[in-house]
C-alpha cells in the first residue's frame, strides 16, 4: 500500500486537485516504481470498470471554463476494440495482464446460451393411494442444455412420470417432440433426444469444464420462473462436498453457489468464465435463515452418467457401499479393537445382507482405505490441495460391476479383498424408477407395498411426522433379508358385507398368510389364489387377525370391483402371479363386423359383457395361447381396451371394422375359479 502523506491546510484558497496519472503496468515487472504518485489507487480485478480513456495528454489539470463544454474528441474505434486492463501484483509477486475483448467475449456467450433449451413436460403420476387409478395429468417447464451426440440433458424430477415432452430452442417458436433416453433417478439427470433434424439445425454442443475451486466465478443460465425468455443470475462456488440429493434420496458430490436458483432453473447448465459447463442447476435451500443458496450437480457426476448410459446402453445407477459405520475418532475405542497409533479407519456396524460385501466384511471390521486410498477416523480422505471429501466419493466414482480393493483390519491383523460393487436397494424404496405401484384386492381388502412416494400420498410431503413410527424406522433403519422382500400393508379396506368389523385397517402391515410369512406382494397374491382352505387368515402388525371364508370372499371380490369401477383385482406387474389360460382350455372368441355382433346377441339372447369382466379375462388370458389358435388373427394388447360398445365389448384400436369380442352367455357355460369369471366351450 501506499502511505499517505500529511499536508498542512494553508489559509487561502484551496488548491486544485490533480487527476491521477493513468500507470502501464507491465507484465514482467514486479511492484510498481519508486516514482508512482504516492495518492494512487490500489484496486481489484473484481471492480474493474472498462470506461473510454482519453488521449496521452490528458494527464495534465484542466480548468474548468466558462461557457459550453468542449466536445470529447471521438476514439478510433480500432483503439479501443481491445483494453489492457492492469492487474496488479499478487501476493507471490507475479502479475499479469488480462486483455478483454468484447466482440470475443460475446462470441464466446452466445453459442453457450443458444444451446440452452427451454423443457416442457405433460406429467401423469401414478396415485399411490388408489393404485388401479392415476393422478389428473399436469404441465411444467423448466430448462436443459445440448451436448454432443444430437442429445439433450435435464433434470430427472422435469421429466419423471413424463407424459410427453417438448424442446424449444431459444429465440424459435417450435416445439419439438422429445425422447427420452435414460432418467437417473439417483444422480437427478435424464437424457432427451429429438427425431427431427431441423431441431439440430445452428446449435453448437455445450462442452464440459473441470471441476471449478472454491470462489470461481459461475453463471446460472435457465428460464425460470418470472417471464418467458432467458434469463441468467452469476454467483460464485461456495462449497464442494458430498450433498444430499433431494430426489434420489442419495449423497452425491455437490456445488453450492451464491446464485439464484428459482422453479424453472432446474436443468439449466452453469458456466464458468471461459464459456464452459461446470454443472446442472437442480435444487435450493429454503428456509427463513438461508438467502441465495443454490446447487449445481457437477461434472463428475454428469460424465459417470453419461458414460453410464454410453457403456450398458442404459442408466445403471450409482454403486454403493453396502454397509453402515462409525467414526473412530476416540482413543479408546482405538485401541480396544487394537488398532496401532498409525492406523486410521472406520468401524463397520452394519452390512446389509443383500450386498456383494455380505460375503466379505463383518461388523466390527475397520475399513483402512479404499482402492488405496487411506480412510481417515472421520471417513474422509484426501480431495483437493487443502480439502477432505467423505470417503462416499471414491465408491461413487465406479461403476456397477466393477471391482474395488478394500483394505480391513480384522482381530489386529490385515486383510484384503477385492470386491464386486453393486447398487443399493432398501426395503422401503425411494422411487418406483417409474412403474406403476403394484396391488392386489381380494374381498375388498387392498393389499399394497410401502415406499416412499406411497408414503407421501398418505401422509403428505411431511410424511415424516405423520407415518406410523414402525414404518418409519423400517424406512431409516432396516435392511432387506433377501432381495425380494416386501413391506406389505393393507391399505384400505373397500366396504361390504363381506367385511364387517374390518373397516378401520389402514395401513397395517401383513406379516403372515394361514401361518406363511409373507415376503412381498407377490408371494401373499399367489398364496391367496392358491388357497383350498375352508378359512383366510391375514396376520397383522400388533397381533391382529382378519378371518374370512375362502369361497365368500372369492365370490364377492368381483362384485366389490364393479362397485368401485376398479379394472383389475391385480395389478399387472411384478407382483402379479404367474398365472394364463391352459393350452387345454378352449375359449369363445368371434370375430365379426360389429354390425352383426349386435344382431348375433340379439339373436342368441346373450346379454352384455360387463367391461370388468373383460378386463378379468383378458388378465387371465395367455396371448401367446390366443395367438397359437389365431396366429396373425388377433393383434391385440391389453392397453387397446377402450370405447366399448355399450351392448356388445371393447373394441380394440386399429382393428375397424372387426371385433374381438369374448362372448360370455348370460346364465350359460358360466364358472368361477377363484372368484374370477371363466368362459367354457366345447369347441371353436
Amino acid at each position: 500500500m501506499c502511505s499517505e502523506t500529511k499536508h498542512k491546510r494553508k489559509r487561502g484558497r484551496r488548491p486544485k486537485n490533480r487527476s491521477s496519472e493513468a500507470t502501464v503496468v507491465n507484465n514482467n515487472t514486479s511492484p510498481p516504481a519508486t516514482g508512482v504518485a504516492a495518492d494512487d489507487v490500489v484496486f481489484s480485478v473484481n471492480n474493474v470498470e472498462l470506461i473510454h480513456t482519453t488521449s496521452p495528454t490528458s494527464s495534465s489539470a484542466h480548468h474548468r471554463r466558462r461557457g459550453r463544454p468542449r466536445k470529447t474528441p471521438e476514439i478510433d474505434s480500432s483503439i479501443t476494440k481491445t483494453l489492457p486492463v492492469p492487474i496488479p501484483p499478487v501476493p507471490n509477486g507475479y502479475a499479469a495482464t488480462a486483455l478483454i475483448s468484447a466482440e470475443s467475449a460475446v462470441a464466446r456467450v452466445v453459442p453457450s446460451m443458444d444451446a440452452v433449451v427451454k423443457v416442457f413436460c405433460v406429467h401423469t403420476e401414478p396415485n399411490f393411494s388408489l393404485p388401479w387409478q392415476r393422478k389428473r395429468q399436469y404441465s411444467s417447464s423448466s430448462s436443459g442444455f445440448v451436448i454432443k451426440g444430437r442429445r439433450v440433458l435435464t433434470n430427472a424430477h422435469s421429466v419423471e412420470h413424463y407424459t410427453q415432452v417438448k424442446l424449444k430452442k431459444r429465440g424459435s417458436d417450435t416445439k419439438y417432440v422429445a425422447t427420452v433416453l435414460a432418467i437417473g433417478t439417483e444422480c437427478d439427470i435424464a437424457m432427451l433426444t429429438v427425431d427431427d433434424d431441423e431441431f439440430w439445425e445452428g446449435v453448437s454442443p455445450l462442452e464440459f469444464g473441470d471441476l471449478p475451486a472454491l470462489q470461481d466465478a459461475v453463471t446460472v443460465v435457465g428460464y425460470p420462473i418470472g417471464g418467458d425468455t432467458i434469463s441468467v443470475t452469476s454467483g460464485v462456488v461456495s462449497r464442494i462436498e458430498i450433498l444430499s440429493y433431494v430426489h434420489g434420496s442419495t449423497e452425491l458430490l455437490g456445488l453450492q453457489i451464491d446464485a439464484a436458483i428459482n422453479s424453472g432453473n432446474s436443468g439449466g447448465p452453469a458456466f464458468n468464465d471461459k464459456g464452459n459447463c461446470v454443472g446442472i442447476a437442480f435444487q435450493s435451500l429454503k428456509h427463513e435463515d438461508a438467502e441465495n443458496i443454490g446447487y449445481v450437480i457437477p461434472t463428475p457426476v454428469i460424465r459417470h452418467f453419461i458414460r453410464d448410459y454410453e457403456k450398458n446402453g442404459a442408466y445403471t445407477g450409482f454403486p454403493i457401499l453396502g454397509v453402515e459405520w462409525q467414526k473412530m475418532e476416540n482413543l479408546d475405542l482405538r485401541l480396544s479393537i487394537g488398532m496401532k497409533p498409525d492406523q486410521k479407519g472406520v468401524r463397520i456396524r452394519r452390512i446389509d445382507p443383500t450386498a456383494p460385501e455380505f460375503k466379505f466384511l463383518k461388523p466390527s471390521d475397520v475399513i483402512l482405505s479404499f482402492d488405496g486410498v487411506d480412510i481417515a477416523n472421520d471417513g474422509t480422505v484426501p480431495f483437493r490441495h487443502g480439502e477432505r471429501i467423505g470417503f462416499s466419493y471414491l465408491v461413487s466414482q465406479k461403476y456397477t460391476g466393477d471391482s474395488a480393493a478394500i483394505k480391513v483390519l480384522r482381530s489386529s491383523g490385515t486383510l484384503k479383498f477385492n470386491i464386486e460393487l453393486g447398487s443399493h436397494r432398501r426395503l422401503i424404496p425411494a422411487h418406483n424408477k417409474g412403474r406403476p405401484p403394484s396391488y392386489y384386492i381380494v374381498a375388498g381388502f387392498v393389499f399394497t407395498t410401502v415406499s416412499v412416494p406411497y408414503l407421501r400420498s398418505e401422509y403428505g410431503k411431511d410424511y415424516e411426522f405423520g407415518a406410523p413410527v414402525k414404518l418409519l424406522d423400517k424406512l431409516m433403519h432396516e435392511m432387506p433379508q433377501s432381495p425380494e422382500e416386501q413391506i406389505v400393508v393393507v391399505s384400505q379396506v373397500l366396504v361390504a358385507d363381506i367385511n364387517i368389523g374390518y373397516e378401520d385397517l389402514v395401513n397395517t402391515q401383513v406379516h403372515a398368510f394361514n401361518g406363511h410369512p409373507v415376503k412381498n406382494l407377490k408371494s401373499l397374491a399367489s398364496m391367496v389364489e392358491s388357497c383350498d382352505d375352508e378359512y383366510l387368515k391375514f396376520d397383522l402388525e400388533y397381533q391382529q387377525i382378519v378371518v374370512l371364508q375362502t369361497k365368500t370372499a372369492k365370490a364377492a371380490t368381483l362384485d366389490i370391483l364393479a362397485t368401485h369401477c376398479i379394472p383389475s383385482a391385480m395389478v399387472k406387474g411384478d407382483a402379479e402371479a404367474k398365472r394364463g389360460w391352459s393350452d387345454n382350455s378352449l375359449f369363445l372368441l368371434i370375430l365379426l363386423p360389429f354390425s352383426w355382433w349386435d344382431f348375433l346377441c340379439f339373436l342368441c339372447g346373450w346379454g352384455p359383457v360387463c367391461y370388468n369382466e373383460i378386463l378379468e379375462v383378458e388378465r387371465l388370458c395367455n396371448l401367446r395361447t390366443l395367438n397359437k389358435y389365431l396366429p396373425g388373427r388377433l393383434p391385440y394388447k391389453s392397453r387397446e381396451l377402450s370405447n366399448y360398445h355399450p351392448t356388445a365389448s371393447v373394441t380394440p384400436r386399429k382393428m375397424a371394422p372387426f371385433s374381438a369380442a369374448v362372448v360370455m352367455p348370460r346364465g350359460l357355460n358360466k364358472a368361477t375359479k377363484n372368484g374370477h369369471f371363466i368362459m367354457h366351450s366345447p369347441c371353436l
